[in-house]
């Protein structure tokens, strides 16, 4: 008898959503498997995956395009709803020869800085008419969330024309004060950065590009922050300097004395984050807020970009906020394990003298 995968499929993703789950893994020779409050937990009630199965499950998911897509690169992003209920994000790919996937909840309501417990300064940058703002972090560290929190914060508040530049779209906002397009690469664009050149001539306030992954992309997404827009993006890195540095690395030698200038000016903050799991279950962000002032200017335009986490450090009465003070705050509240806290640490040194 043929399984009904798409069955399988609801269930699961219901499964997802009533535990409070983050993400849904499947692979052959597995449970599948859910993560909650950063912790994956196989599903043991269910099946162990067998080849068929994993690729009945993907396939579900996917249009006639993107299984032709899938099977010549071998891996696929896209998003989906579930049953109007939910969106997930989910990425197939192959393993050993199978096939696995990952799908990742993206809840339908946009919560607010506060319910993210996340400092309210970041609303100055939503305030702003122009500039470079990125949020920054390992993978799902809640990056696209909280860029998504500030996007709809503007939405409520400014009539402004807001593009958004994804692979693939994941939170979907509805426009309020805001006209707000949102482009998918693949299905509504080439490319990234070609999206980000076109921005320019539709008359944008505001641009988000989910992400910034080649050269092109950073270049077009400077120049559009030079330009009188304010530009939200992410990159996979850890903290403000180190971001610094790749955006600066990832052009050609002979150009890298004018990027410095062109990101001196354009930079308006850098905001780092971890989810770090709370004692009474869930996780909880810690945080390191970059904010660009002269004196970090001065260190940009000078490549004195080390000396960045000093001023991190020293500079919270310019609204600067510190990692590892951060993670001591959040263990003097009772919120994180002393352990925790030492896994997540920028410097476990520092680390030990704040707590």
């Amino acid at each position: 008898m043929e399984k009904n995968y798409e069955t399988d499929l609801n269930e699961l993703l219901d499964t997802v959503i009533k535990e409070g789950g983050s993400d849904l893994h499947f692979s052959v020779g597995r449970h599948p498997t859910v993560r909650i409050s950063g912790a994956l937990v196989p599903l043991v009630n269910k099946p162990i995956l067998t080849e068929e199965d994993t690729k009945g499950l993907l396939y579900k998911l996917l249009t006639k395009e993107n299984i032709a897509m899938f099977e010549a690169n071998k891996e696929i992003d896209f998003s989906f709803n579930h049953q109007n209920k939910s969106r997930f994000r989910g990425n197939g790919f192959y393993q050993k020869g199978t096939i696995g996937g990952v799908l990742r909840l993206i809840p339908n309501v946009i919560r607010t800085l506060e319910e993210l417990k996340l400092p309210s300064i970041l609303e100055t940058f939503c305030n702003k008419q122009q500039g470079f703002f990125l949020v920054v972090g390992p993978v799902g560290q809640g990056k696209t969330t909280t860029l998504a929190s500030m996007v709809e914060l503007i939405n409520q508040q400014r009539g402004e024309h807001i593009v958004t530049i994804e692979d693939p779209i994941e939170y979907m906002y509805e426009p309020k004060k805001a006209m707000i397009d949102q482009r998918e690469v693949r299905l509504d664009t080439k490319a990234f950065h070609t999206a980000l050149v076109s921005a320019l001539r539709q008359d944008v306030d505001v641009i988000l590009v989910g992400e910034m992954r080649d050269y092109d992309t950073i270049s077009a997404a400077v120049t559009a922050a030079e330009t009188g827009h304010l530009v939200f993006s992410t990159l996979h890195t850890n903290n403000a300097a180190q971001t610094i540095d790749r955006i600066i690395d990832s052009f050609p030698p002979q150009q890298q004395d004018q990027i410095r200038v062109q990101l001196a000016g354009s930079l308006i903050g850098i905001f780092s984050q971890r989810l770090i799991p709370r004692i009474a279950g869930g996780l909880v962000p810690a945080y390191e807020l970059l904010i660009n002032n002269n004196a970090v200017s001065n260190l940009i335009r000078e490549r004195r970009t080390h000396e960045i986490n000093t001023v991190i450090e020293t500079g919270s009465e310019n609204g600067m906020i510190d990692m590892d003070r951060s993670i001591a705050e959040l263990v003097r509240r009772g919120e994180i394990s002393i352990e925790n806290a030492y896994l997540h640490s920028f410097n476990p040194k520092t680390l030990e003298r704040l707590i």
